[in-house]
């Protein structure tokens, strides 16, 4: 049975629950055209104060998430996963509380309706009120929470979040914020039944209030303790967010709500929050970065996706991308953060996660897809990649894979270009294009006897061609370029080479159902495939799904072993926890420990030893087929 006032009233609403701040815009919209009174002046504050708190938390959770810029001043360093996420989903529940609970405050204390501005003494008064009651208060009742019934149906909810983000400050149940909200309530309403309120007042101390329990959440340690050390009283004034993070793995100590002062009263101040806030700072000056084993080298798809980042907005990094029409008013500032970021910015953190003791990073090359296709920048963007694999090395990082264009044959080889002249790299550099063709090939029917082949001589294009035709199978290559075909066709063992084909025309497929796409195609081109064909693609962007009749196979991927732990991002449009192949490849070659670089062209007497390797580690193929059967050569 669910204990008393531990559900929120309005839980299952989900997003409809915005619609309870309706009154509130309704009261604000009559008075504008009608009559102006305190009591719409009241709502518009409300309605303010509820924008301008949102804001705080979602800038410090943005802050908290900046690995880039805070990655060794991270209390808790595991990633926060995908459960924490959800939990702490209506993190902002309290603020609709909150609301309503204002406006019962106004009704029954009428001079809060001619509040003036600014009020000296209302200062004092409320820090007064704040620490003679509200700190006190917030104490025991903490303490209380902690007792085993309170704790086990009500602040057990707060305290599942392994790594404190500033969400989690308002991820309680519905009781506690009843309680936390009548505490911080006490300074507002007793200043103003002693004649000292101002909205001033309203304003400042529940906008520090939130500010406070954002910095105690926030998991990064900023505050300086050479601070202390010459303020030492200040410690008893103001915690820290080391200081809080120990009431979370230590939770019989650091009770207070801001002020140490009443752990140290109550006995319950923990002995080492003083000490770790100073090795943190000490670490933090000797370690600039944090090292990891394996590092994806990202980059920017387009300015709507560029938002698709853990340090923009959590939520929406750990669903799917997809395009938001609620970001389009910022896209201007994100266009001028892409020039800022094309003038200044060198290769920066995005996300991480931990997998079998090994911590692994997605690093981001500061460039759009679109400048990979300007001439001109090609020599900026491959200096940024070889930056990034020098650094790479320098960390000692055993493995870096190479994302999407950032591996492009035309800019650098497929990486030959920076192994070949940095030929001392103890850094493994890797396209992952093995495991890529793995997948695609794993996802081909067994009893398939055709394929028609677009993006034929392209790197993946070759490789697959030379490893189907090899299965006996007849390959159609789409290509215009004799030389080019002849080229692979040696490649292939003399008595598989008929098995490939050179065609020019779509129409040659005509008859073929099973189309291996890595070449963008129309829905012209598409409407050549017969009834009941699928298209199986590498292109990037995918085609678009044109003919219903057809069936069309997602982009190369792979889901993460099980036991993958901090991943609370989506990689591009796919689902949580799966990464592009790629990304999947070169995560097998570091757990499989190999030293060798994997760049240039595919070799494809491997595909089969990579593909069993990922499957030994735990990874799991990710197709819209329902039939898909390992490729073996015959």
């Amino acid at each position: 049975m669910v204990a008393p006032l531990s559900v929120w009233p309005w839980e299952n609403l989900g997003v409809f629950k915005y619609l309870l701040y309706g009154p509130f815009v309704a009261q604000v919209l009559y008075s504008r055209m009608y009559e102006d009174t305190a009591k719409s002046r009241w709502c518009l504050h409300l309605l303010i104060l509820w924008g301008l708190r949102s804001s705080i938390y979602v800038n410090f959770g943005s802050f908290s998430n900046m690995l880039f810029l805070n990655q060794t001043r991270r209390i808790i360093k595991q990633g926060v996963d995908f459960k924490q996420i959800d939990r702490e989903w209506d993190w902002d529940n309290f603020l609709i509380l909150q609301a309503f609970m204002a406006s019962m405050a106004y009704c029954i204390v009428p001079s809060l309706a001619d509040l003036p501005l600014w009020n000296t003494r209302g200062l004092v008064t409320v820090l007064m009120l704040h620490i003679g009651a509200s700190e006190p208060v917030y104490y025991w009742a903490h303490r209380c929470f902690h007792g085993e019934y309170l704790f086990t149906n009500y602040h057990s909810l707060h305290h599942e979040s392994a790594v404190p983000q500033p969400f989690t400050a308002g991820h309680a149940t519905f009781l506690e914020h009843l309680v936390l909200t009548t505490i911080a309530g006490i300074p507002i309403l007793g200043s103003t039944l002693l004649g000292h309120g101002s909205l001033s007042l309203v304003y400042g101390y529940l906008v520090m209030f939130d500010v406070l329990r954002c910095l105690g959440h926030c998991n990064v340690e900023f505050i300086p303790y050479r601070i202390f050390e010459r303020l030492p009283f200040l410690r008893y004034l103001i915690y820290t967010p080391t200081y809080h993070n120990l009431h979370h793995t230590d939770m019989d100590t650091n009770f207070c709500l801001f002020m140490p002062l009443f752990d140290a009263v109550g006995n319950t101040l923990n002995s080492k929050s003083w000490q770790l806030q100073k090795e943190y700072n000490a670490e933090c000056g000797k370690y600039r970065r944090v090292i990891p084993d394996f590092v994806f080298l990202a980059h920017v798809v387009d300015l709507s996706s560029s938002m698709h980042a853990p340090f923009v907005l959590r939520s929406f990094a750990s669903l799917p991308y997809a395009t938001c029409f609620f970001f389009l008013p910022v896209l201007p500032i994100v266009f001028m953060v892409m020039l800022a970021m094309w003038a200044w910015a060198k290769t920066f953190v995005i996300s991480l996660y931990n997998l079998r003791g090994h911590l692994h990073q997605t690093w981001a090359v500061p460039r759009f897809g679109f400048q990979y296709f300007l001439p001109f920048a090609a020599a900026g963007i491959n200096k940024q990649i070889e930056e990034a694999i020098l650094d790479a090395d320098k960390l000692g990082v055993k493995v870096i894979s190479l994302a999407a264009l950032n591996k492009n044959e035309a800019l650098n080889g497929g990486g030959t270009l920076f192994v070949n002249k940095h030929q001392d790299l103890k850094v493994c550099v890797v396209h992952g294009n093995t495991l890529t063709a793995a997948v695609i090939l794993n996802d081909v029917p067994k009893d398939v006897t055709e394929v028609f082949l677009t993006g034929a001589t392209s790197k993946l294009g070759r490789a697959i061609a030379l490893y189907l035709c090899q299965r006996r199978i007849r390959v159609l290559m789409l290509t215009l370029s004799t030389e080019r075909f002849e080229k692979i066709k040696k490649e292939a063992p003399a008595d598989c080479q008929n098995y490939l084909v050179q065609v020019t025309k779509y129409q040659a497929a005509r008859t073929c159902k099973t189309w291996i796409v890595g070449k963008w195609i129309t829905p012209r081109e598409q409407s050549w495939a017969p009834p009941g064909a699928r298209f199986h693609q590498f292109v990037v962007p995918p085609i678009f799904p044109f003919r219903r009749d057809c069936t069309y196979g997602d982009l190369a991927a792979m889901r993460l072993p099980d036991d993958v732990q901090g991943l609370g991002s989506c990689e591009y449009t796919m689902d949580r926890g799966v990464v592009h192949a790629c990304h999947a490849g070169g995560v097998v070659h570091l757990l499989e420990g190999w030293t060798h670089h994997e760049v240039g062209a595919i070799d494809v007497d491997r595909i089969d030893l990579v593909w069993n390797a990922a499957l030994k580690h735990g990874f799991k193929p990710v197709t819209t087929s329902e039939q898909s059967h390992p490729v073996k050569v015959t």
